[in-house]
C-alpha cells in the first residue's frame, strides 16, 4: 500500500488532506450473460425395426413378407408370412402354400455390437406350412382337403444361423439357414372327370434343413441406419 503525505495549509481556501491508501486496481472483466429462447431439443429413445421379403420365396411365385423388431441387448423377435395361391383348373395346374414361422435371434460379433439388426444372429424358430402342388397329372396336399390351416399344416420347428449384410443406408440382405424337423400329414390324389380321386394318406417326419432365406431387409425406425465406416 502507497502513502501520500500534503502539507496543510489553515489559511488555503481549499485544504488538502492527507490520502492514505491510494492504489492502482485492475479492472475485473465484465462478461455479458448470455440468453436463449430456444427450447432445448429433445433427443428421442432408438428404434429398430426391419421389414422384409424373402427372394428365393418370391421367386417360386410363393411372395413373402416378415418384420423384425430389436428387444434389446442383442435379442430380436421375427414373424414371416408367405401365400401364393395359383391355380387352373382347365390344365389341373396347382402351385399352393401358405404358411408361416415365429422366430427369436441373438445377434453377436463386431457388426451387431455397434448395429442392431446387422451381422451374425442365431435363433430358434416354429411354424406351420400347407400346400397343393399339381402339374397336370397326380398331386399333393398336405393335411386335410377343406379344412382350416391348423387341420391341414405342416408344423416346422429348428434352429438357425445367418449374417445380416448392409447394403445401403438403410438397405440390408440376410441370408439365414435353417435346420430342424418337419411333420405331419399329405396326401396324394388324381383328377377325375369333376373331381378329384384321393390315392394315399402318409406322414411325414423329417429332420434336416427346413429354413433357407435370402431376404431383402428395409431397415426403419429412428437412428436404424447404416453408417458409412
Amino acid at each position: 500500500m502507497s502513502r501520500l503525505i500534503v502539507d496543510y495549509d489553515p489559511f488555503a481556501a481549499t485544504n488538502p488532506i492527507e490520502i492514505f491508501g491510494i492504489e492502482e486496481i485492475e479492472p475485473v472483466p465484465f462478461v455479458k450473460p448470455e440468453f436463449s429462447l430456444s427450447v432445448p431439443h429433445k433427443t428421442g429413445r432408438p428404434f429398430y425395426m426391419a421389414l422384409k421379403s424373402n427372394m428365393l420365396y418370391d421367386l417360386l411365385a410363393a411372395p413373402s413378407i416378415g418384420a423384425e423388431f430389436y428387444l434389446g441387448k442383442q435379442w430380436s423377435a421375427v414373424v414371416n408370412w408367405t401365400y401364393g395361391w395359383w391355380d387352373n383348373d382347365s390344365r389341373h395346374r396347382y402351385w399352393r402354400i401358405y404358411g408361416g414361422d415365429l422366430a427369436v435371434r441373438y445377434w453377436f460379433g463386431k457388426k451387431a455390437l455397434s448395429k442392431p439388426l446387422t451381422g451374425h444372429h442365431i435363433g430358434v424358430y416354429g411354424g406351420v406350412v400347407t400346400f397343393d402342388f399339381e402339374f397336370g397329372g397326380n398331386g399333393v396336399m398336405g393335411g386335410r382337403p377343406h379344412h382350416t390351416l391348423w387341420d391341414r399344416c405342416m408344423a416346422v420347428a429348428g434352429v438357425e444361423y445367418g449374417y445380416s449384410l448392409p447394403v445401403s443406408r438403410r438397405i440390408n440382405i440376410d441370408f439365414t439357414i435353417g435346420i430342424g424337423y418337419m411333420g405331419g400329414r399329405y396326401m396324394k390324389y388324381r383328377p377325375v372327370t369333376g373331381g378329384y380321386e384321393w390315392l394315399s394318406t402318409h406322414s411325414l417326419n423329417w429332420f434336416g434343413p427346413t429354413k433357407a432365406e435370402v431376404s431383402l431387409v428395409w431397415l426403419i425406425g429412428r437412428d436404424n441406419y447404416n453408417r458409412k465406416n
